[in-house]
């Protein structure tokens, strides 16, 4: 405890789940109250199972121990625990309260349970919350955040009343307290410690003595899927040549803290090559970066449906890998996350995606899809796309190849641009369809021209990228431009024919727009140069077949 303590007492100024007092004899026992459903809600609404409150360590930084007397005497810290629960909802109360001995000087360590799934904890009714050093009540928005969470079941906390650690594979359970000591070096000593009972305890994966969907995903036996039922837990991996046919397949299931490795040994990572700028030196890579393909299928791991009875495919085109889960994308809005770069507030299996980030199998929660992308960038490539378009699945494309050159010497002749500007940019390379906000954007720093949905690179970058003669081509001559042409073809010919007219401005059109926008602009241009005289449909001529002549003022109508 004394060495979790120093841990806490490393953590930034301003982390909300954790409280340093100094700890006065005789502390006020409703704001111990207070604090005790304000730090429980603060460790549910940042993702910790516990929150914090500590007597007897200054709260400014760097934080010093400076002892405490709390109920030091009589009446001691034994009743504190019934005289929480008095007031509290549910009877909640501490988890445990610890004290123990720095340089002779005594820290009491109060250990706070989250606040319950969907359930803001509450004192004498009211749920507190933190704003910087104070306690408030806590704020509506807050509460409804907690609440939401009700409204999903954290299927792989659910306990397997009959299964024991013999369901569970030795290998996964060793490979998985490696993990673990990789991802917390400071416990590796004491992590050696532990049984496997404790260890699965610790990680969170059994409780009360029993082992949960998490441990079985993770851990167990091929043959101890049968406690998932009617669940199932299985990824495939499916090989598909240029026409989208089936050339081969492989279903791996639990251990999948093993089974990963197995599926991805059956990708064809090759190399590939592409030049950069114009240089007479090709930059090899391989196709698939083995972080980003680990991360994307971890996630379909921790956030799967389970019990939609599907499975969580990877599927191998030949210049891409499309990885599909079932379960809806619970934040929303995958540059939501990518922008916040913080916890989501929901989890569909919260217990499982813990433990995954315990055992260095995924990042941190809420920031692996930005780093996802940041590597995608990195390396020129076009960002994973988040196809969320189908209720109930969620299916990701990670390209292994570039799309489209110009785009990617973007990339690298621009190193200022920030994620949201490479974001929209890789929007417009893959034609997809654009935020009014993405297309701002874009228009602000000069990096497209054209109209939507037909935008291409601008001159700005493409005198930096090369692609002047391509922006030449897309670009928009100035509306006078045309009207000249068209004045000048009826100044040679006397009549034209729309078919004329057409054959005449078709090809000059900006190739940004289609072929039917490149047709309603000649429609448009004509009905302008007839609103300021300019030229005029011969009499008689109107409606199919008309032909167009120049304006004579004092010619008969």
């Amino acid at each position: 405890m004394q060495e979790n303590l120093h841990k806490l007492m490393d953590l930034p100024y301003e982390t909300e789940w954790v409280e340093f007092k100094e700890g006065k004899k005789n502390f006020d026992f409703d704001d111990l109250g207070k604090y005790f459903s304000a730090l429980s809600n603060a460790a549910n609404l940042n993702g910790q199972s516990v929150g914090w409150l500590i007597f007897g360590v200054t709260n400014g930084y760097p934080r010093q121990v400076v002892g405490s007397h709390y109920r030091h005497q009589q009446p001691g810290l034994e009743k504190l625990k019934q005289e929480i629960a008095q007031h509290t909802n549910h009877q909640m109360t501490f988890r445990d309260i610890h004290e123990v001995t720095v340089n002779d000087n005594r820290v009491v360590l109060f250990e706070i349970p989250t606040a319950s799934r969907g359930i803001p904890t509450t004192w004498n009714g009211v749920a507190y919350g933190r704003i910087h050093d104070s306690l408030k009540p806590l704020t509506l928005d807050k509460i409804e955040q907690i609440r939401r969470q009700a409204t999903y079941e954290d299927w792989s906390a659910q306990p397997c009343p009959t299964a024991t650690e013999n369901d569970l594979d030795p290998e996964a359970v060793t490979f998985a307290r490696l993990q673990y000591k990789k991802k917390n070096p400071d416990w590796a000593y004491e992590v050696d410690q532990w049984d496997d009972s404790t260890f699965l305890n610790k990680t969170r994966v059994r409780v009360s003595d029993q082992l949960t969907h998490a441990a079985i995903i993770l851990f167990g036996r091929p043959e101890s899927t049968h406690f998932l039922s009617p669940a199932t837990a299985r990824v495939s991996w499916v090989l598909k040549d240029e026409k989208g046919q089936e050339k081969d397949y492989e279903h791996f299931g639990p251990p999948f803290i093993l089974a990963v490795d197995k599926a991805f040994a059956k990708v064809r990572n090759n190399t590939y090559r592409y030049l950069p700028n114009s240089t007479l030196f090709p930059v090899e890579i391989a196709q698939y970066d083995p972080w980003v393909m680990r991360e994307v299928l971890h996630n379909g791991i921790a956030h799967q449906d389970y019990t939609k009875g599907g499975h969580i495919s990877v599927v191998e085109e030949p210049d891409s890998l499309i990885f599909t889960n079932l379960g809806d994308f619970l934040p929303g809005s995958v540059e939501e996350v990518i922008l916040q770069d913080s916890p989501p507030e929901l989890y569909r299996n919260r217990v499982l995606a813990e433990a995954m980030v315990s055992f260095n199998m995924i990042d941190t929660i809420g920031s692996g899809i930005k780093r996802m992308f940041m590597k995608q960038r990195e390396r020129f490539f076009p960002l994973p796309d988040y196809d969320l378009s189908k209720t109930g699945r969620v299916r990701v494309r990670v390209f292994g190849k570039v799309l489209n050159e110009q785009y990617t010497r973007v990339l690298i002749e621009k190193t200022d641009l920030d994620l949201g500007d490479v974001i929209a940019l890789d929007k417009v390379q893959k034609k997809n369809s654009l935020t009014d906000a993405d297309f701002n954007l874009l228009k602000r720093k000069g990096l497209v021209e054209g109209r939507r949905p037909n935008l291409y690179v601008s001159a700005i970058v493409a005198a930096a990228t090369e692609t002047k003669a391509d922006y030449i081509r897309r670009r928009a001559f100035d509306k006078q431009h045309y009207m000249k042409m068209v004045q000048e073809y009826l100044s040679k010919f006397s009549m034209a024919t729309r078919v004329d007219l057409e054959s005449l401005l078709m090809d000059k059109i900006s190739d940004a727009l289609s072929h039917e926008q490149k047709r309603n602009f000649v429609t448009n241009l004509l009905q302008e140069m007839r609103r300021k005289e300019k030229i005029r449909p011969v009499k008689g001529k109107r409606g199919k077949g008309a032909q167009w002549e120049l304006y004579k003022p004092h010619a008969e109508a």
